[in-house]
């Protein structure tokens, strides 16, 4: 009877089992609709799991919240999830070390820079006046560990924001990410096959004192000084063996390893570097720091000046910015962009919800967008930057680094090593009335020609550049704007700075009248960013180059001195 109302065979044991064979039918029929019931709910409870399984959450995680809230409750469910996600993601420990040198302070853009967890915009909201145990505080509340809190504030000094030490500790944590930083030493191709040694520039060495202080990063980083604001310094002493001209500038990130700056400083003629933020001149930080012996005076921005907000830069992503994302400004460019996977978590995380998400949906939101520059793009959806918005941010024309030859990665990979643009000529600003009708240009390490493009914004006549740059792609880059931008001058460029014997140097030199500008950044993959490789500074593989550059402006300095006696 029971097998022809529709049950099992199975069932039907199953319930007699249970109940015993003398158990009336009624009884039977009762317990085998439990087990019935008891099937749609876990093929409902299935569902619910497979739900959050495909928005990426732990599986173990997701089991616990549903029976915890149960598996209707999918709002309440999703906010747990994300807030463990959260609370996992800050809490995460650095591995036990004995000295700071062994923990990975890198800066994500290259700097992964890289990427702060407070905008630009919340530095003003903080109390700069707490002591260094509130700040400590502060750090492990928003969920560092102590280890790295008082790192970070060691490293940056005492008179620090908040602010500054999460985007130093931030930008350790993004290089981590990075493939680039987790490959295989075996499989890396270094940049040059360069021995890592000194290149000592020839003059009396600097003896060190007990009066030589360590290097502090500024706060504001705004160098020395902003365009139109107050506090401009518009004068500095040089040590008379750095007087120009010929010109020397720099570049390299802020965030380095300790003591990289000094060395820096030290073999370039002990200048002290100007370290600035690019944030307070477009629309997007990049901590970097200059040396240079450049005149202050006099000082202006290139025209049309920058966007100087996000929204302004990209005026269509204003109808789908949320109002609880508070940035105006975007984080350091980088070398990498987040995954599709990982925007569509961030989608499935806001479409939980039917209304305004959770206070912890946005933090998680928010990390990643800070993480990873995400924009907004329409309802729910965030994106990385598309490699032309990169350049806008840059400072470069649009479509730049578009085709010859160059893929999608190796777009933001090039734009990510980049000079911002309208930094570098404001620096570069005071060369326009020095030089009326030309400048002749050592470019090392040109990369995508920032500081080509700089001199072109700023109408300098380029009337020679020997550009030096390892890639192919990028050597093609400079040479297309070279000529869609009608340049007269002559432009040479070679692949490597090894060619650049002093023989060599000086031929160059009796062929042009010499250099008025040696201008580049040696490759920041062992100091910082999204591109670090290593922990070794100025000994590794592609930072060794540093000393390239002080090998190389030393033979133009020493030749500039006796064509001028000759």
């Amino acid at each position: 009877m029971l097998v022809d109302m529709g049950f099992s065979v199975e069932m039907i044991a199953r319930a007699i089992e249970e109940n015993g064979p003398n158990a009336e039918t009624s009884v039977i029929i009762d317990t085998i609709s439990n087990y019935s019931k008891h099937c749609e709910a876990s093929s409902s409870k299935s569902k619910t799991i497979d739900h959050f399984l495909a928005m990426g959450f732990d599986e173990e995680k997701v089991i616990k919240a549903i029976h915890e809230h149960g598996e209707e409750n999918t709002e309440q469910i999703a906010d747990s999830l994300v807030s463990c996600a959260v609370v996992s993601c800050a809490a995460e420990e650095l591995p036990k070390v004995k000295e700071e040198d062994d923990i990975d302070w890198s800066d994500s853009d290259n700097e992964i820079n890289y990427s702060d967890f407070l905008s630009s915009d919340d530095e003003k909201h903080l109390d700069s006046s707490l002591g260094n145990s509130s700040q400590v505080l502060d750090l492990v509340k928003m969920g560092y560990s102590k280890l790295e809190a008082s790192l970070a504030l060691e490293r940056c000094g005492e008179n620090v924001s908040t602010a500054d030490l999460v985007d130093f500790i931030c930008a350790a944590q993004i290089a981590r990410e990075a493939p680039e930083f987790h490959a295989d030493p075996e499989e890396r191709k270094p940049r040059h096959d360069v021995k890592k040694r000194r290149i000592e520039p020839k003059r009396e060495p600097r003896l060190s004192t007990d009066a030589d202080e360590p290097v502090r990063l500024p706060n504001p980083m705004i160098g020395f000084g902003l365009p139109n604001e107050p506090g401009l310094i518009t004068h500095r002493t040089l040590p008379d063996l750095a007087r120009g001209p010929p010109y020397f500038y720099y570049e390299n990130v802020a965030l380095a390893p300790k003591g990289v700056w000094e060395t820096i400083s030290r073999h370039l003629y002990d200048v002290a570097p100007e370290f600035m933020d690019s944030k307070y001149l477009c629309a997007a930080a990049r901590k970097r720091g200059y040396v240079h012996n450049l005149p202050i005076s006099n000082r202006f921005q290139i025209q049309p000046p920058p966007k100087y907000t996000v929204q302004e830069a990209f005026p269509l992503t204003k109808k789908w910015w949320p109002k609880w994302d508070e940035r105006t400004k975007l984080n350091c460019i980088l070398t990498v962009t987040a995954s599709a996977q990982l925007t569509n978590r961030v989608r499935n995380a806001l479409e939980a919800h039917s209304g305004e998400p959770s206070e912890a949906t946005k933090r998680y939101v928010m990390k990643e967008c800070k993480t990873w520059n995400l924009v907004w793009v329409g309802k729910n959806k965030a994106a990385p930057l598309e490699p032309d918005e990169m350049e806008t941010l840059l400072g470069f024309p649009k479509n730049h680094t578009r085709g010859g030859g160059m893929s999608r990665t190796e777009r933001y990979k090039s734009l990510g090593n980049s000079f911002q643009v309208d930094t570098v000529a404001y620096h570069l600003s005071v060369l326009k009335p020095l030089f009326p009708n030309g400048i002749n240009v050592l470019s090392l390490f040109t990369g995508i020609g920032g500081a080509e493009v700089a001199l072109h914004r700023l109408q300098i006549p380029m009337k020679t550049v020997v550009s030096v740059e390892i890639s192919a792609e990028n050597r093609n880059i400079l040479k297309d704007f070279w000529e869609q931008t009608n340049q007269t001058g002559v432009l040479i460029e070679f692949a490597d700075v090894q060619e650049l014997t002093t023989s060599r140097i000086v031929e160059l030199m009796k062929r042009f009248g010499g250099f008025d500008l040696v201008i580049g950044g040696s490759p920041c993959n062992n100091l910082a960013g999204g591109n670090r490789v290593t922990r070794s500074g100025l000994h590794g593989e592609q930072s060794v180059l540093f000393y390239e550059y002080c090998r190389i402006l030393e033979v133009v300095r020493e030749t500039t001195a006796r064509m001028r006696r000759s």
